[in-house]
């Protein structure tokens, strides 16, 4: 038996396995995906507040704590603190007085519209001795703080699309168009810190980003875009705590 002759009849015996697999079925399966940040020793997450600006349309600080605390009271085996917001920015100031830091002259105080503008903030954060105090009001809990930025942007350039065309026939199809746009829109770049309540130290870290843009005749309340854009985080967010299961479905031929 030659080579190809072998060839060709395993291919047949293949073709009619497959034919004869006349029926299929899915089988739903689930992969879990381990946390990032060991959380076990904590019973309580005190979600206290961010440093937040971009603009004044939403309350970053007030927005993110609201829906973070939302998020973990029913995806969390952890017991939710609710409490007022924590003052952040305010005791970040008060540090750097006390401190005898120089004061910023880049930024007007208490306003955050850049990026660089948080830097006089980010001491806070490695505040051992403020975190410890807020970890023994609440009965060392895990803290999650951090920073918000959610600000307008405007881009304009060249944007592929697709669009609708119909020949002499009637005939519809749909063909791709480069046409020069100018969208506008907003972006959100959250860094969530995570704080052990029995020691005031840093556990963990993470930055994220995300943007959306609309056509520029397209109107969108800056707070709707907010929880657009936070929707697509909370699943990265939530794996940093707790196990998520990624669910889906296989194919199996019978």
């Amino acid at each position: 038996m030659t080579a190809r002759l072998a060839q060709t009849l395993c291919s047949l015996v293949v073709v009619a396995t497959t034919a004869a697999c006349s029926s299929y079925y899915e089988i739903p399966i689930e992969t879990p995906i381990r946390p990032k940040l060991d959380v076990s020793a904590f019973q309580r997450v005190l979600v206290a507040g961010f440093i937040a600006g971009g603009t004044e349309d939403v309350d970053g600080n007030l927005e993110t704590t609201r829906l973070l605390r939302s998020q973990l009271r029913t995806k969390s085996e952890m017991r939710v603190i609710d409490t007022d917001v924590l003052p952040l920015m305010d005791v970040a100031t008060e540090s750097r007085a006390t401190n005898g830091a120089p004061a910023d002259s880049a930024a007007e105080p208490g306003v955050i519209r850049e990026d660089e503008d948080l830097e006089p903030y980010e001491h806070l954060f490695a505040d051992v001795e403020y975190w410890k105090r807020i970890g023994e009001e609440y009965q060392q809990p895990l803290i999650v703080t951090g920073t918000v930025m959610f600000a307008p942007q405007a881009r304009s350039g060249i944007v592929q699309r697709d669009q609708e065309v119909y020949d002499s026939f009637g005939r519809r199809r749909v063909v791709p168009v480069r046409t020069y746009m100018e969208r506008k829109g907003f972006v959100l770049k959250p860094r969530f810190v995570f704080i052990d309540g029995r020691t005031g130290t840093v556990l963990h870290s993470e930055n994220f980003r995300e943007e959306v843009l609309y056509n520029a005749n397209q109107t969108s309340p800056a707070l709707s875009s907010y929880f657009e854009l936070m929707d697509r985080l909370i699943p990265s967010f939530l794996s940093t705590l707790s196990s998520q299961t990624i669910r889906g479905s296989r194919v199996l031929l019978q």
